[in-house]
């Protein structure tokens, strides 16, 4: 069964723990930041749909459809008028170059098969001035705490094709952004903030 299958048939479970998951003031946080155009990739059910103003100009992407059904819901029901909700791969995105003034992941490089081609693609993607905040977990500096992720690992690549042991903070410095931002956040420093600027 491919990944997308997977998220689309677990969407609703997913749904209710996301909600409840501890890094949600971090998101909060995060989407303050978005100015302009924002794209969100990997928005999955929408968990950070409420942090976003009424206003904002939102185009969200998934490769999951069960999971962009429960997102349409609660932005009609947020009331969020301008969000626009789309089935699309982030490692073939279909927008022109420099479409969005921020793009906002969370938690999204961890299961794609290919970080290196998603970062490159919201590289292309963002404006010029623009930034790109990411919200990811990845492979630790401490050796002991990567001896938990490579066991854990064994079970999340099985259930929902998701790695922890990607290495997205150096992907991300690689793909050619003017000033790189990082700030350590949840078990030491696996869950990470990270601001990028074009």
């Amino acid at each position: 069964m491919e990944t997308k299958d997977k998220y689309s048939r677990i969407a609703n479970i997913f749904d209710k723990l996301e909600e409840r998951m501890p890094m949600n003031e971090i998101k909060k946080e995060a989407v303050q930041i978005l100015k302009g155009k924002i794209l969100e990739i990997g928005i999955g059910s929408g968990a950070c749909l409420k942090y976003y103003e009424k206003k904002s100009d939102v185009t969200g992407i998934d490769f999951s459809v069960g999971m962009l059904n429960i997102a349409k819901k609660k932005a009609k029901l947020l009331g969020l008028e301008n969000v626009k909700l789309l089935e699309m791969d982030i490692e073939n995105m279909s927008f022109s170059d420099e479409t969005f003034d921020s793009v906002f992941s969370s938690c999204v490089f961890c299961t794609i098969p290919n970080p290196k081609k998603g970062i490159n693609e919201v590289y292309r993607v963002l404006k010029k001035g623009g930034k790109a905040v990411f919200i990811e977990h990845m492979k630790s500096n401490n050796f002991v705490i990567n001896i938990g992720l490579r066991v854990l690992n064994i079970f999340t690549k099985l259930i929902l094709g998701t790695s922890l042991l990607r290495e997205t903070e150096k992907t991300i410095r690689e793909a050619g952004f003017s000033k790189v931002t990082s700030k350590n956040i949840m078990l030491s420093d696996v869950v990470r903030l990270i601001i990028a600027e074009k």
